[in-house]
This record gives structure tokens, sequence and C-alpha cells, in this order.
């Protein structure tokens, strides 16, 4: 059975989109474009492919496959010739060119396409930016391994890597890193269902249990 991993970059307030550069997505009007930049260093890069992980498949949104279409077939580095080699999983609409070499465009609801996938044998399912996919994925509790490269910045606005549709879950932190830049890797890894505890009094008092029936009463 195949794993889901999502590796991001995120700011310490949660923002993934456009990490690259001023032209890699402005929807919404975003302005900070190349955010991870002033951070990115060998470090940082060695951090990321270690996030990655070895032996996978991509699993895109239309987006982030338009803006990898674009930028890697033909790089002739490490990255550029694993991207080629290996098969491209794409959420997108038949309007969507497939034009790299190994994509394949996934049919219907993108959560119950990936179930099946991970069903199947194969390589795990790395997901690349694509904020839609990683979002539909948490709410059905479908990714299985989440790397955070936290950059050392407060954006305020953009697409976050979590909303308010996620399933809960626990998840336990397997591994951290960091770069002398300041960029935090987490590595956490699915691990049952939330628990819960209380700091509370075994006997609350009059004043707590007012306070609880008045607040009930508020909804």
């Amino acid at each position: 059975m195949r794993k889901v991993t999502v590796a991001a970059m995120v700011s310490i307030d949660g923002v993934m989109q456009a990490p690259g550069g001023p032209d890699e997505d402005p929807t919404g009007g975003f302005a900070f474009g190349g955010w991870v930049w002033p951070w990115f260093d060998e470090t940082g890069g060695d951090l990321m492919d270690h996030a990655m992980g070895q032996d996978y498949d991509l699993l895109l949104g239309r987006r982030t496959y338009e803006i990898f279409a674009a930028y890697w077939p033909g790089k002739d580095d490490a990255i550029g010739r694993k991207f080629d080699a290996i098969t491209k999983y794409v959420a997108a609409s038949p309007e969507t060119p497939m034009t790299w070499k190994g994509s394949v465009r996934l049919e219907g609801d993108v959560a119950d396409a990936v179930e099946r996938l991970k069903a199947e044998d194969g390589p795990d399912l790395l997901i690349q930016g694509s904020s839609e996919v990683v979002h539909a994925l948490l709410a059905r509790n479908l990714i299985d391994r989440i790397s955070l490269l936290t950059f050392p910045v407060i954006l305020g606005t953009g697409k976050r890597f979590f909303d308010q549709t996620s399933a809960p879950a626990a998840f336990a932190l397997t591994e951290t890193r960091r770069s002398p830049s300041g960029v935090v890797v987490n590595r956490y890894e699915r691990d049952g269902e939330v628990p819960v505890g209380s700091f509370g009094d075994d006997t609350p008092s009059a004043l707590e249990l007012e306070r609880r029936e008045r607040w009930a009463r508020e909804g």
C-alpha cells in the first residue's frame, strides 16, 4: 500500500503560496512571491531533498502541475531528471493539457482517486505545493506523512497549508532539523486519533460550574 507524503515550505503563519518567485502564483494579489529566497541556502536545499525522500511519484494540483511542467522538463540536475522520469498524477480537468511526459490525469473526485492509488502497489505519492489537493486529502485523512519546512517570516495573507476542513488526527514528530539561516524542518507521521485530557479540578468550583452553564447557553 502506498503512502502519501507532503513536503511543503511554509511561513510561520502557515502560508505556502508562491515560495519560488514573484511570478509563480500571484493569485489573489499575493505580493510576496519568492519569500523563501533570503533564507534558502545549500543546507536548505539538502533539507528539502531529505524531506521529499527518494522513491516516489508526484501528486499535484492543476496550478502546481502547470508551474512544474513549464519549469522542470529539460532541467539537467538531480531533481529535474528525477521529476522527468517518474509518474506525475494530476488533479486537473480535461482542459489542462498533459504536456509533460509521464503525466496521468486523475478522474473524478481527487480524494477518491488518491484512495484508489494508495491501495495499489508502487512508490509512495509526494505532494508538492497543491494547496487544494492538500486540503482535500487532509479532510479525508489520506495524508500519512507531513514534512514542513518552516521559514522565519510571517506573511499574513496567501494560500495556507491547513484550512478548517482538516479532519482531526494525531501526528507524531519523528524528526527535526534546522539550517543556519533559521529554516526548521519537522517531519510528522500519522499517529491515530486525537488524545485529550484535562488540567481542570476533579471537583470544579461553583464559579466554574456557573461559567460552564453560561457558556452552554451562549452556544
